[in-house]
């Protein structure tokens, strides 16, 4: 393995830190890397396999103003490439506005998720709220040929090359990008038309925002989707024709923000209402009423007759009870535990012609973070595959394959003290099934103190990995990640190998 420092930034956080979601497999990463020719623990890297696998994570650079949310970390992206049996590995720090003013003034300049937006030295800002730094560390996706990052609560979409990692600058959209609200985080990716779905949510009327970006980097659609108030969707799907958001019981407590606080609080009272809305407009936007909860991920939405089949994780407990155990940070943190939320997945029909929504559990196993082959996004899918959480704590700890049609599961359970990555599925060059290719993973391991890439038959995900690859640097536990085919990037097969490809 050929590798190479390429650069550093300074931290501020300090050595005796005892924050649980900046220390341990959170531990931030201050080193970017270049790695060619990746050392092969175990296994063999399939032939078939082409194409590069993007992983967004929080890495702090400075402490909190007064508590520390991880999701607040700046974003750092990660990628191993496949190509010809080989991979290579990058990583870098995106150079967000919020990074950048941060590293000039040494300090932190804006309030957390979990702060006050008044404590902050700089009064403008970014995010659903306003007052915040969009660190730009939540998702990533790839659309036309480049990646593009997002934050949790509303920014801008940051473009990255999907080799280098070099910051490209932000998405401008021929001028039309919404920068009065941003985009939230999970843009959402049609294979078939090449575009490019997303939303936006704040505190002014109406609250909510839908648009579509086409393949040619153009914003074609953006519509209202007037909501009673401000609410807190983190995700959408997408079928053919439409697009599915959400207005769900659990948002920020109104008579607080009055008080310039921004705590979200579960109203059991309220139904969870789900928005069919006609993808490029034509048709008025049609409700439907559900069962109360909150639903952080959603899978993917497929029609079927006169009904929509949408597939995401239904929380029975969205605002775990405070037990008053396991100190200060526990109890902070007990809202992120898939196992306090108590997160399964669920199915929802939305009939269009009766307005009736029905509902059903499809499995009494606890998962989140469900993935599946992109090729069938906002078509009729078989398979999820998804991550298990490890008590109490916001830690991957194994991987489930979930069979929608025989409702039966496949599980990997990694080492106690390993953690993974919300997984990706890599169709193989030329597969013509569901399943027919491989899922790919990060790692994180206390024990050995090293990151490591896995791979996955996601055929055979109870086998084990095909092939075991180890990183430079152990890397931080972080949100999501992403899968793009080789043939999709530009420039992929100009130079004469993937570790070349860096340097073109």
């Amino acid at each position: 393995m050929d590798v190479e420092v390429v650069g550093r930034v300074l931290s501020t956080l300090p050595q005796d830190d005892d924050h649980p979601y900046r220390t341990g497999p959170w531990r931030p990463q201050t080193t970017e890397w270049r790695a060619e020719d990746l050392e092969v623990v175990e296994g063999e890297i399939p032939a078939d396999l082409d194409g590069v696998y993007l992983r967004n994570t929080e890495n702090p650079v400075h402490p909190a103003l007064e508590r520390y949310h991880p999701f607040d970390g700046d974003g750092m992206v990660h990628v191993v490439g496949f190509r010809d049996g080989k991979a290579f590995y990058r990583n870098r720090f995106i150079r967000t506005d919020g990074l950048l003013a941060e590293r000039e003034a040494g300090k932190p300049l804006w309030a957390g998720i979990a702060e006050r937006p008044a404590s902050s030295p700089r009064q403008d800002g970014w995010g659903a709220r306003g007052r915040m730094k969009d660190a730009s560390s939540t998702d990533v996706v790839v659309h036309a040929g480049v990646a593009l990052t997002s934050f949790y609560q509303c920014g801008d979409l940051y473009r990255l090359d999907p080799l280098t990692l070099d910051t490209l600058g932000k998405a401008e959209w021929g001028g039309a990008f919404p920068y009065d609200c941003g985009v939230s985080a999970h843009t959402k990716t049609d294979p078939r038309t090449g575009e490019l779905l997303f939303f936006n949510y704040g505190t002014d009327e109406p609250y909510m925002h839908y648009g579509v970006v086409g393949a040619d980097d153009r914003l074609s659609h953006y519509v209202e989707v007037p909501l009673p108030g401000p609410r807190l969707p983190h995700d959408m799907a997408f079928t053919e024709n439409y697009a599915i958001l959400n207005d769900c019981p659990m948002f920020w407590d109104p008579e607080l923000m009055t008080k310039g606080l921004y705590a979200a609080r579960f109203h059991p009272e309220l139904p969870t209402r789900l928005a069919v809305v006609p993808r490029r407009g034509g048709r008025p936007i049609q409700w439907f009423e559900a069962d109360a909860t909150y639903v952080l991920h959603w899978v993917n939405a497929y029609e079927e007759g006169d009904e929509i089949v949408l597939d995401g994780f239904f929380q029975d407990s969205p605002e775990p009870k405070d037990t008053g155990e396991g100190g200060l940070y526990r109890r902070m943190f007990r809202f992120l535990a898939l196992d306090r939320m108590q997160t399964r997945l669920h199915r929802w029909r939305l009939n269009l012609v009766t307005g009736r929504c029905t509902e059903e559990r499809l499995t009494d196993s606890i998962t989140e973070f469900g993935v599946l082959n992109n090729a069938y996004g906002g078509r009729r899918h078989r398979y999820t595959y998804a991550a298990t959480g490890l008590e109490g704590w916001f830690l991957f700890d194994g991987l489930v394959r979930h069979d929608l049609l025989t409702g039966t599961e496949e599980r990997f359970g990694l080492p106690t003290g390993v953690y993974g990555s919300e997984p990706a599925m890599a169709p193989r060059v030329g597969s013509s099934a569901e399943d027919d290719g491989y899922l790919v993973t990060l790692t994180t391991d206390m024990n050995d103190d090293r990151s490591e890439c896995l791979i996955f038959d996601a055929a055979g995900v109870a086998d084990g990995p095909l092939a075991r690859l180890r990183l430079p640097e152990r890397i931080s536990s972080g949100t999501h990640a992403t899968w793009a085919a080789g043939e999709s990037i530009p420039g992929w097969r100009d130079a004469e190998s993937p570790a070349q490809a860096l340097r073109l």
